[in-house]
């Protein structure tokens, strides 16, 4: 029941919170609302340090139809697992949804004011950001709460973990959704060009340049969101200029001596350490805590090991619909030797894998000899192995010989046991996965974990 919950909350006995508010209990909770409008709140996902759990809220009335309480039901106490299917479902959905909306969005930018130049709609949402495992429903938890707020946010982690995907989503889920999001990568702009690129150029600033002059990209982003990709590329003396421009909220156009006002969030991702960057004097201080208001940590594949799968369905979609040539099937042991990767580029080298995979290939399924060697091809150094699963105390021990010659029925139930507690560990409980990794329907594996209870 609720009790196995307690420790992870921080009480041990029931009587440590009954009669406290309930705020003080779970502080993420939305019964105060529920109690303030007496509407009631369903299918919600809560996450806290307890888990993830699929609830619903009802006010309770009396005879004269007030208000006078509410209450709160779990519905699904570890939905990654139970709800997967649907998750995916979902998923696909609200991608199909997004795109849909980012091409009405895009017309209507080019239609409207005429104000499209340099500036675009959110390509995503938090729904494109897949994976159900903890480190990924943490993620989105953090991000989602930074949406709300206007301050600065720092996202970190290795290249390929989706930051930018990440920026696109807090943008749209903004206040600021309406205005434009502006990208520049730094690390891709030569270092003579940045300053014109972040803060325009007047009309005739100097030989060859545009005759109307040229917005940059705080001017484009007015209204809206900057995101800065790679901040920590950026030179020092521009940082300077930077930090100005933030403090003050207004720019100087190359060439001008004159101050133009900006309104713009500003989001800043990077790959670098830059603690340590600040210690060697490549990264001013006074400009990290400006900009590392809010900071989040964005996982590497490895550490959510368990999402692949998802990932591997959604970005096969995605490489079938863009090149016309659909990821033959994985089977289980190919799927498992995905899962066992580290991932150096992470998702962004996982989509290259698949790519090429459903390039080369003409069959209809790929086992793990074939998959090896795209790996080797796409220029994976070392190949991990299939992640080994040790026997725990609960599994049944190997048959003796002389168990052998009983019914063949009996056992092959007991191999059936052994091999679905072994998938469950390899995937660390994910049923969804574990059984992809045993090639049974998801209804098959609950019906056989019931026999075997």
């Amino acid at each position: 029941g609720y009790k196995r919950f307690l420790p992870a909350l921080g009480f041990s006995s029931v009587d440590q919170f009954v009669g406290h508010m309930v705020e003080d209990v779970i502080p993420n909770t939305q019964m105060r609302r529920v109690l303030e409008t007496g509407e009631p709140y369903l299918i919600d996902l809560l996450t806290n340090r307890a888990g993830t759990f699929v609830v619903s809220r009802i006010p309770l009335r009396d005879e004269a139809d007030s208000v006078i309480g509410a209450i709160g039901m779990v519905l699904f106490d570890h939905p990654e697992t139970t709800l997967q299917p649907l998750i995916s479902k979902f998923a696909r959905m609200q991608r199909d949804l997004d795109d849909a909306r980012r091409e009405l969005a895009t017309q209507r930018l080019t239609q409207g004011t005429g104000k499209g130049h340099g500036a675009r709609p959110s390509k995503y949402t938090f729904a494109s950001f897949i994976g159900t495992s903890p480190a990924a429903v943490e993620v989105k938890r953090q991000a989602r709460r930074a949406a709300q707020a206007s301050s600065p946010v720092l996202l970190l982690g290795e290249t390929g973990t989706g930051k930018e995907l990440l920026a696109h989503a807090i943008h749209a889920a903004s206040s600021r959704a309406a205005g434009p999001l502006v990208s520049v990568n730094i690390a891709a702009v030569p270092d003579t060009l940045l300053e014109a690129e972040f803060f325009g150029v007047a009309p005739g600033a100097y030989t060859g340049a545009e005759r109307k002059g040229r917005d940059g990209k705080f001017k484009l982003a007015d209204g809206g969101t900057l995101f800065l990709d790679e901040i920590g590329d950026m030179p020092l003396g521009l940082q300077a200029k930077l930090l100005r421009a933030l403090q003050e909220g207004e720019i100087e156009p190359l060439g001008s001596n004159k101050l133009v006002p900006f309104d713009v969030r500003v989001i800043s991702a990077t790959s670098r350490d830059l603690a340590v960057w600040m210690r060697e004097g490549k990264f001013r201080e006074d400009l990290y805590y400006r900009l590392n208001v809010l900071p989040i940590r964005v996982p590497p594949l490895r550490e959510r090991r368990t999402d692949i799968p998802a990932l591997v369905e959604a970005l096969g979609d995605d490489v079938a619909l863009r090149n016309g040539s659909a990821l033959p099937e994985l089977t289980a042991d190919a799927l498992a030797l995905l899962c066992a990767q580290n991932w150096r580029g992470n998702i962004r080298e996982l989509r290259n894998v698949l790519e090429q995979t459903a390039m080369r290939n003409d069959t209809q399924h790929i086992d793990t000899r074939a998959l090896e060697q795209v790996l080797h091809e796409a220029g994976m150094e070392r190949i991990a192995p299939v992640l080994s699963v040790a026997r725990s105390d609960d599994d049944p021990a190997p048959l003796p010989a002389g168990k052998l010659l009983r019914p063949l029925s009996v056992q092959l139930a007991e191999v059936e046991q052994q091999a679905i507690a072994a998938a469950l560990r390899a995937t660390d409980g994910n049923k969804f996965a574990a059984a992809r990794l045993l090639e049974i329907s998801r209804a098959t594996l609950y019906e056989r974990l019931k026999i075997n209870v």
